[in-house]
């Protein structure tokens, strides 16, 4: 940083004992100043008083030395009282306090936390998960879920049923077989919450025909597919998000009918993510009027009504229940990605606000070892499938236990 404007600033105030030493006279007049600094060097942000300049803009300093030249008195000395009271209440020991501030700050409750080193390489890294964040045991969440009479299954589908790098999107047979078993039993809900689009959903699990879906992050569920919200946001999003296509080989933009995505997957990794920063910055400005939502994700960029959301999906089904007269008394909510904190995070405020039974067993979920509102981890897709297939073993079980003293 340079300090030069600082130590400028205190020699205007000058002191008696100075004054005197050197022979100044009439010095306890108001002191007054003017400083042009440079906008890059670090100092500046902290002289609200200054002029700043671009130094390599010529006539932008020539103003500035104008304007500093026939700047009025009063001015002169309100700017300078105002750095010299920044200037002595911010000095080495200031700096000091706030940086050790800072530090516990930063630090507090990291001795409660675990740490993990996740990844290889320029991809390594060091996350910290609360002492409570643990892998989900199937044995506790099977003893729960045979004992419950009323349960709510939430799933995400992308990263959580099927694995994010696999080039084939549709689900397996597999999943299909586990999810209609799922739905069988009476005593389940059970909702796939996803940002595909209804199309891609409705044709992949038409096979399910008990199955709720909620596509576009809560915008549409197989019910009712009709909303009117307006749209013209898009005309003004899509040319933006096709101006960074066109700059980012291997982005592609996905049009959902109630949302815009700029996917960047195939990109290069830091390329994609600069982009993806610009693209979300420049988003943000052009559409700051609009009634809609600008969000990054899991190497995307959404643009999608305010309002919608996958937590908003999770309130809607626990009060349905709820007012039908059979309160969810189990809770099982899956997700992998930001977009699905939205529902751990309604699922928390239902149980802090009560909206839950105090005795409802609720096991919120998320896919791989980060940082997350879960109380639980699973590893990847594939465990994901195992637990959610032995819960099926156990409604297959109670179901043919009633068929057999039927």
């Amino acid at each position: 940083m340079n300090l030069v404007p600082y130590k400028y600033t205190v020699a205007r105030q000058g002191s008696p004992d100075l004054d005197k030493a050197l022979g100044v006279s009439d010095s306890s007049g108001p002191k007054k100043s003017v400083i042009i600094v440079s906008e890059f060097i670090g100092c500046s942000p902290s002289l609200s008083g200054a002029i700043r300049v671009n130094p390599w803009d010529i006539n932008s300093v020539a103003e500035a030395m104008v304007s500093g030249i026939t700047m009025l008195d009063s001015e002169k000395e309100l700017r300078h009282e105002k750095h010299y009271k920044y200037v002595v209440s911010h000095d080495v020991a200031y700096w000091a306090r706030s940086f050790h501030q800072d530090l516990e700050r930063a630090c507090s409750g990291h001795y409660r936390k675990r740490c993990w080193g996740i990844g290889f390489g320029l991809n390594f890294r060091v996350v910290a998960l609360g002492p409570n964040f643990r892998k989900l045991s199937v044995e506790h969440i099977v003893s729960a879920y045979n004992s419950t009479n009323s349960r709510l299954i939430l799933l995400d589908y992308d990263g959580t049923m099927m694995p994010p790098d696999r080039v084939d999107k549709s689900p397996s047979p597999e999943v299909i077989s586990v999810l209609n078993s799922l739905c069988n039993d009476p005593k389940n809900v059970v909702f796939i919450i996803s940002g595909r689009g209804k199309d891609s959903l409705g044709k992949w699990f038409s096979q399910c025909e008990k199955l709720g879906l909620s596509a576009e992050h809560g915008y549409f569920t197989r019910e009712s597919c009709e909303l009117a919200v307006d749209m013209d946001w898009k005309t003004i999003a899509l040319p933006v998000m096709e101006h960074y296509t066109e700059a980012t080989d291997g982005s592609s933009i996905e049009q959902k009918e109630s949302a815009l995505v700029w996917h960047h997957q195939e990109a290069d990794p830091d390329f994609g993510l600069w982009q993806a920063k610009e693209l979300l910055d420049h988003l943000e400005s052009v559409l700051a009027n609009d009634p809609v939502v600008v969000k990054s994700g899991q190497q995307i960029v959404e643009v999608k009504p305010q309002g919608v959301s996958k937590g908003v999906v999770v309130k809607n089904l626990l009060e349905t229940m709820k007012n039908t007269g059979k309160p969810a008394d189990f809770v099982l909510c899956i997700g992998d990605d930001r977009s699905d904190e939205d529902m751990f995070e309604a699922i928390s405020s239902s149980i802090t606000s009560r909206s839950l039974p105090d005795t409802t067993e609720v096991f919120v979920c998320t896919v791989g070892q980060k940082p997350s509102m879960a109380k639980y981890y699973l590893d990847d897709t594939f465990e994901v499938i195992k637990m959610l297939q032995g819960l099926s073993a156990v409604s297959a079980q109670q179901s043919s236990s009633k068929s057999g003293l039927a």
